[in-house]
């Protein structure tokens, strides 16, 4: 269920770090991890760099340090905001580590009309939805939201 107020300030947020790395020269991406008390467990920016990880998005690197320092039960009541909408292997990610919320800016479709066939981002055509739906347990999902925003942070990257 969307909080406007709430949801949008996290969102926001994680906008702001997202042009923070685009400024750093890191991919425009990130995650915050917050509580149903409104406070920030994590935040994370891409993680492509420097090591060239192609699996070092946001979403993942922010749920393995999750699933190391909380139980999926309390994950289970958090929320995780990101600039863009999830890929198939980070849902996967939040899927495991047992997060019950996400909210996201970009879709997935919009960042892959963005991005084309860029070799560092080959964007799949899986929306988030599908791959928790495939699951046993329920996600909910809020997104694409404030789209026009997160799409202003990939122009000039692809």
């Amino acid at each position: 269920m969307l909080n406007e107020h709430i949801d949008f300030k996290f969102l926001r947020y994680s906008f702001a770090l997202a042009e923070d790395a685009k400024l750093r020269g890191i991919h425009p991406f990130s995650a915050v991890l917050v509580d149903a008390n409104g406070e920030i467990l994590l935040e994370q920016i891409n993680g492509y760099l420097p090591n060239l990880d192609m699996t070092g998005h946001a979403e993942r690197v922010i749920m393995t340090k999750a699933s190391k320092l909380y139980r999926p039960d309390f994950l289970q009541t958090c929320t995780l905001y990101v600039s863009a909408e999830p890929c198939a292997m980070c849902a996967g990610a939040i899927y495991w580590a047992g997060v019950g919320r996400v909210v996201y800016g970009l879709s997935e479709a919009t960042l892959k009309t963005l991005t084309g066939n860029h070799p560092e981002n080959p964007t799949l055509a899986l929306p988030c939805r599908t791959v928790f739906e495939s699951g046993q347990r329920e996600v909910e999902v809020l997104g694409p939201l404030l789209e026009d925003e997160a799409e202003l942070v990939h122009h000039g990257v692809w």
